[in-house]
């Protein structure tokens, strides 16, 4: 494939040298999405650079969005499938034009789906209608958030269209199922693919030829700009023992660990723990919270916009991560720029971010360790919770801006685009 030169404007934007804007696709399973917000950070950041992207998903999401930016972005975003009419013009077009390329691409899919007709079916016509949108907008490139279906769905569009692929790896659903997600042959067929901490960057190292490593680069998430914008106002950490968790409400998160910690801390002084997500397992949870007797402790918020949870941060003593598995949340970089401690188990990615200067680790699956760590942000002084805030704050400017994320990106983009 060619490669179009790229240059740097005098402005910061990128720019081909014939003077068009780079385009770029993006695609994820589900998008946008609250828990998601990562993703729309790192794409405004490659706007501001002068990229144009359109967005791509699998579904739609099944929630209502608050937040006026999320509810644009769901505009400017295509559903694959719920475009029934262009799968089947895509699949047609396909047969008729590309019968070459069909064989290879429907092996692939019957492989990755597991041997599933249905699913292979819709990997298939998913890659076919991805593959002639990309052709239609003239796209070369598509860079995917996951390495679950999305990235199966444009490893396959790259069999059915001239276009390269890349994709960021979180984990860690990656991690826990690499053979059956084949992430070693998606990896060897990508442009090249991101781990967003050396953590992540070392499993896919493991799963990966020796010769594919050089292809895999660390891209850190970026928390959003209002969390880091210089003129954000934060307030002071609160005296009451208040503590907030943000969080899916699923079994990888450790929320009933977190509950019985709370118990035991709750039993001997005054303590209270805000839980703002929702999720699978939330009548679990409210059953627990019921049986512990945590009603007058425990308050479970559901779902917030990015400034009811700066808020609910500026009120919080510090944030809680008891999570059995994890890629390095965001929500962790979003309380460190608001200057607030975390309290997080000492897993995947998290150490890179968190330690003892910036907050306290605690082993996973440790109700005691959880709670430990409790007591120690109960006792801490004021000079102290300051201290670990503000040094968790000048980490997240240093490590995790956006702006610094898209360079790195763009110079990852711009041989492919």
């Amino acid at each position: 494939m060619p490669v179009r030169a790229v240059l740097r404007h005098n402005s910061g934007m990128t720019i081909d040298r014939d003077g068009a804007a780079p385009r770029v696709a993006y695609l994820t399973n589900v998008y946008p999405k609250i828990s998601h917000s990562f993703i729309r950070t790192e794409i405004a950041a490659l706007e501001r650079r002068g990229y144009l992207v359109s967005r791509f998903t699998v579904r739609c999401a099944q929630e209502r969005f608050d937040d006026p930016e999320d509810r644009a972005e769901a505009e400017r975003t295509a559903a694959l499938l719920e475009d029934r009419g262009g799968l089947a013009a895509a699949v047609l077009a396909c047969l008729a034009t590309q019968p070459h390329r069909v064989p290879g691409a429907w092996k692939l899919a019957w492989r990755s789906s597991g041997r599933r007709m249905i699913t292979a079916c819709a990997y298939f016509a998913e890659a076919a209608l991805l593959a002639r949108r990309l052709r239609q907008e003239g796209i070369r490139h598509v860079h995917v958030h996951f390495g679950t279906n999305p990235a199966t769905v444009a490893r396959l569009a790259s069999r059915l269209a001239p276009v390269t692929y890349s994709f960021t790896v979180h984990g860690p659903d990656e991690f826990d199922d690499p053979r059956g997600l084949d992430l070693s042959g998606k990896i060897a067929e990508a442009a090249f693919v991101v781990g967003i901490s050396r953590f992540g960057r070392g499993q896919l190292m493991r799963w990966a030829a020796l010769s594919d490593w050089g292809r895999i680069h660390v891209v850190p998430c970026a928390a959003s700009p209002r969390f880091l914008a210089a003129e954000a106002v934060f307030a002071d950490v609160p005296e009451r023992p208040h503590f907030l968790c943000i969080a899916r409400l699923s079994a990888q998160k450790g929320l009933p660990l977190l509950l019985e910690a709370a118990a035991k801390v709750a039993a001997r002084r005054p303590i209270t723990l805000d839980i703002i997500g929702d999720g699978e397992d939330r009548a679990a949870i409210e059953r627990q919270i019921a049986q512990a007797g945590l009603g007058g402790v425990v308050s479970l918020r559901g779902w917030a916009t990015p400034e009811a949870i700066r808020a609910a941060l500026n009120d919080a003593r510090a944030l809680v991560v008891p999570s059995f598995a994890e890629g390095l949340p965001v929500v962790i970089m979003e309380a460190m720029a608001c200057r607030r401690p975390v309290i997080a188990t000492a897993i995947a990615g998290i150490p890179e971010l968190v330690d003892r200067s910036a907050g306290w680790l605690v082993p996973s699956g440790s109700v005691g360790a959880l709670a430990a760590a409790l007591d120690a942000a109960l006792d801490a002084s004021a000079q102290e919770l300051a201290a670990k805030g503000e040094q968790g704050h000048q980490r997240v400017l240093e490590r995790h801006d956006p702006e610094r994320s898209a360079t790195r990106l763009s110079t990852l983009l711009a041989p492919f685009l």
